[in-house]
């Protein structure tokens, strides 16, 4: 165990979040994305794993370390329902509330289409899997940047 770091976050994970540099992607994935074939195609190219929490849980522990790029733009994509990408389900309300609060305030989400964000996802430089199995679990987050100490 380490202080003030979130217990959620293994090794793997914060190698990956510290390696990431401003204007990287990563993915938080539910169970049923393929992040296996998806994280080969990744800069990283391999999964990690943060297991047995919600995609919510996992938000929470890698926002307490990760800056997003919100000051900028909307720096999280959420997977939109597929022939409903207006609707907004449970799992992507619980994440919402995670990035409001780890931000101080609203930064809302926008949407991907399913095939786009598959795309994206390929694109990032790491996917990182959760226990979540609801659907629609998936999330694409920009990093930001960590502000010089005045």
């Amino acid at each position: 165990m380490l202080k003030n770091i979130d217990p959620a976050l293994n090794a793997d994970v914060l190698y990956a979040l510290r390696s990431m540099g401003h204007g990287d992607t990563l993915v938080i994935a539910d169970t049923n994305f393929p992040s296996d074939s998806v994280a080969r195609q990744t800069v990283l190219g391999r999964v990690l794993r943060i297991d047995n929490v919600s995609a919510a849980r996992a938000m929470q522990a890698i926002l307490s370390v990760f800056p997003l790029d919100t000051p900028l733009q909307p720096s999280v994509g959420r997977m939109e329902i597929i022939g409903d990408p207006d609707t907004i389900p449970e799992i992507q309300r619980e994440v919402q509330a995670e990035i409001d609060a780890a931000e101080g305030g609203s930064a809302p989400m926008y949407g991907i289409e399913r095939f786009a964000f598959y795309e994206k996802a390929k694109q990032a430089y790491c996917v990182i899997t959760t226990g979540e199995t609801r659907f629609y679990g998936c999330f694409l987050l920009t990093k930001g940047v960590v502000p010089p100490k005045a």
